[in-house]
């Protein structure tokens, strides 16, 4: 059959909601680099046209237009070997946009996107549609599914308003002020203009998402949420850690076995629990700074752009500044936390870092300890939250700027032991920290629990639990473990445990 008539017919197969979703998925906002071939930029006009005719016309002509060159690009295109394109990230995204929402064009060459994968140096667990999904689109297409298409028609009457942010912009001109977004796929273009539009000005990304929410609070909740929802839920939709689908992110084990009783315990329970939350893992045994170099080095490759998380568990022996490696040599703890947050591939993700090891000899003891109970207090003044806000400074848009971020931002540090102490460690087991660590996140899947949630959980079990030194004074003491946080979303563990599918090197 010829192939024009085949994209035909794939086009007139698509529902109108499925267009505009297409769409949208397929012209993700953050550009991956460095790439090669990349002075092809896509433009703003490009991704943004479309949307604003199809809502001003109520037709989708130019998505479908667009949707057609993107097939013809591809049918063209010859895959070259150890470069990786821009149009080798766009096949992905498109790829595993119509697998999401089941409209994979029949004529699509799989065989293509296998030799893509195999340039981006993805496992078979890698090769899993799901991973090339943006986890924080698919958190804006929810939203979107929240609201009717009179509260998406209510956002761009509010937007409207804001004449210094769409002033001089061709595609808002051209849909005009008012808007009918209740023909079928009308609120979907709509809403999706608006993320995207909001995106390209600089004003919000995956984790700063105030200026959307600004937009969605000023809808009226009976006549803007579909049934059982409301603007308070949606907006708190927005604030936690975009990880949708499966996997969850990626997980790095680092862990010292020589002189470390029960640490093979440590590596089995920590790879138990990072795959039951959906995690892709890699473990590495008695690392070395050569080892920690070369594992930063390869989280630089540009298929850890994919991932909507990391997390990394570093289990050794240690003092108040720093960890001893397999080969006896120690790296400051400050030095490996800051260096990690620092890869480009996870910037504006969550990092989560588990560091499990002594940070010094004090103890906790309980022998002969008194506790005396001491208490303050403070004058309470019953003001309205109004009144409050009239006294605060009036931060406006013009001082506000998302572009530029701190490395350790979106980090979070958990350790097993406050400064200066010992972490407890079972002959058998290994560290208890780990143990209780990933008990309670076992237990706490499918609960719609924060990770801070469960680490404070944790310290309040930790420090229940009575232990004892195993030298000749026996001496029985307690442990404290803490966090430190940098996260600006909340992170929540998954609802259900998301398999892996059945994939090997060609997709299915």
């Amino acid at each position: 059959m010829d192939e024009v008539i085949q994209v035909t017919q794939w086009l007139s197969s698509i529902t109108p909601r499925k267009k505009a979703k297409l769409f949208f998925f397929t012209t993700h906002a953050d550009a991956p680099s460095p790439m090669v071939g990349s002075n092809d930029v896509d433009t703003h006009e490009e991704t943004q046209l479309p949307l604003a005719t199809a809502v001003a016309l109520h037709n989708f002509k130019n998505i479908d237009e667009f949707l057609k060159k993107k097939v013809n690009t591809f049918s063209c295109y010859n895959v070259i070997e150890n470069e990786i394109t821009k149009t080798d990230y766009e096949y992905l995204r498109f790829y595993s946009a119509c697998k999401y929402l089941d409209v994979v064009p029949p004529f699509l060459d799989l065989e293509k996107i296998s030799a893509i994968q195999n340039k981006f140096e993805m496992t078979d667990e890698e090769r899993d549609y799901r991973l090339l999904l943006d986890s924080a689109d698919l958190v804006l297409e929810k939203v979107r599914d929240s609201l009717k298409p009179a509260g998406v028609s209510q956002m761009w009457t509010a937007l409207r308003k804001d004449r210094n942010l769409i002033r001089g912009v061709k595609t808002i001109d051209i849909i005009g002020f008012f808007v009918d977004p209740n023909p079928t796929g009308i609120k979907e273009c709509l809403f999706f203009f608006i993320v995207r539009f909001l995106q390209k000005a600089d004003k919000i990304n995956r984790v700063n998402t105030n200026r959307l929410e600004r937009l969605i609070a000023q809808c009226d909740e009976s006549s803007s949420c579909e049934e059982g929802k409301t603007i308070d839920f949606i907006i708190d939709s927005l604030r936690f850690c975009p990880t949708e689908l499966y996997p969850f992110g990626f997980c790095l084990i680092m862990c010292v076995i020589e002189g470390r009783d029960g640490a093979m315990q440590e590596i089995e329970k920590t790879m138990e629990i990072s795959r039951h939350l959906g995690m892709i893992t890699h473990t590495e045994k008695n690392p070395t700074k050569e080892t920690i170099e070369l594992v930063k080095k390869e989280l630089m490759k540009p298929k850890y752009q994919f991932y909507s998380s990391f997390t990394c568990w570093f289990m050794s022996h240690g003092d108040s500044n720093s960890m001893v490696l397999a080969d006896g040599e120690t790296i400051e703890r400050e030095w490996f936390l800051t260096s990690f947050p620092d890869i480009s591939t996870f910037q504006l993700k969550p990092k989560v870092f588990f560091m499990v090891s002594c940070r010094g000899a004090n103890k906790f003891s309980l022998k002969g300890d008194e506790f005396e109970g001491q208490s303050a207090t403070c004058d309470y003044y019953d003001i309205g939250s109004a009144l409050i806000r009239n006294r605060m400074l009036d931060i406006t848009d013009s001082v506000r700027d998302i572009s530029y971020v701190q490395p350790m931002m979106d980090t979070l540090v958990a350790y097993s032991t406050i400064l200066d102490h010992l972490s407890g460690r079972a002959n058998t087991h290994g560290s208890i920290y780990v143990d209780r660590a990933c008990v309670l996140m076992s237990e706490n899947i499918s609960r719609g629990r924060s990770l801070t949630e469960i680490l404070e959980h944790l310290s309040q079990d930790l420090h229940e639990i009575l232990q004892e030194t195993m030298d000749e004074d026996r001496i029985v003491y307690k442990q404290a473990c803490h966090y430190d946080s940098f996260f600006r979303k909340t992170l929540k563990l998954p609802y259900t445990r998301h398999p892996k599918e059945d994939v090997h090197s060609a997709p299915q």
